[in-house]
């Protein structure tokens, strides 16, 4: 599939992923493939989700940085599912949609430190996040000054944290549900005004009928094309 479509879409390989077997579920990824076989198959670029936060995650971080290094040596570039799953073995928070400035400030800064080039991120929610949780290093001046109510201010700091924009923030989609295309739309204009790059949607499109699922995409590719929607 990377060769019969490497001229029109460039093949991305993700080498690791969950494994949804055990029970209760752990939040870890494990290595599926490595960094030489991506390259053999004509892949572009590999991907892989480090869980931040998670028990687990050193491991992954240290496993991420080797095969991200290696692949920009062989001309690959790398993208990261940056996500925050638990805090600690056992604090966690109700959702895994990251509160700003946790998002950016914990996430997108250690993404783009092991090398990522493109951070894939949920987009940020809600506000106040680390006196929601009451943990990690943070200041009142964040939230009166400097992180204010409005979610394209929350969008911009995963951007600036992602070494001012020169390692490309992308949004998910989110699961597939009701009003899937006016929320993907909502999710991208978001996105552009902020100064990312891109918005990644999987389940909203390919979990639909062909005809809807097309259009859903049309009209996200038409958010990024429109002139008239800028960076705020």
């Amino acid at each position: 599939m990377a060769r019969r479509y490497a001229h029109k879409i460039p093949f991305i390989l993700k080498i690791n992923h969950n494994e949804t077997l055990t029970y209760p579920i752990t939040y870890d990824q494990t290595l599926y493939a490595n960094v030489d076989q991506a390259f053999d198959m004509g892949a572009a670029a590999i991907g892989a989700t480090v869980y931040f936060g998670s028990a687990e995650s050193r491991r992954q971080i240290q496993e991420i940085s080797e095969a991200f290094a290696h692949a920009h040596e062989l001309g690959m570039f790398t993208v990261l599912w940056c996500y925050l799953r638990k805090l600690g073995r056992s604090r966690r928070m109700g959702s895994t949609t990251a509160p700003p400035p946790i998002s950016p400030a914990k996430l997108t800064t250690s993404g783009v430190t092991i090398q990522a080039d493109i951070i894939k991120q949920k987009q940020p929610e809600s506000n106040n996040g680390y006196n929601a949780i009451k943990f990690g290093h943070t200041n009142p001046l964040v939230y009166d000054k400097l992180a204010t109510d409005n979610p394209i201010e929350w969008t911009r700091w995963q951007v600036a944290n992602c070494y001012m924009g020169r390692s490309g923030l992308i949004n998910s989609g989110g699961a597939s549900g009701k009003n899937d295309l006016a929320q993907a739309v909502v999710t991208a204009v978001i996105n552009k005004r902020a100064g990312g790059m891109g918005l990644i949607s999987g389940r909203k499109a390919f979990q639909k009928p062909m005809e809807e699922g097309a259009a859903l995409l049309h009209a996200i590719q038409d958010v990024y094309l429109c002139k008239e929607v800028t960076v705020a």
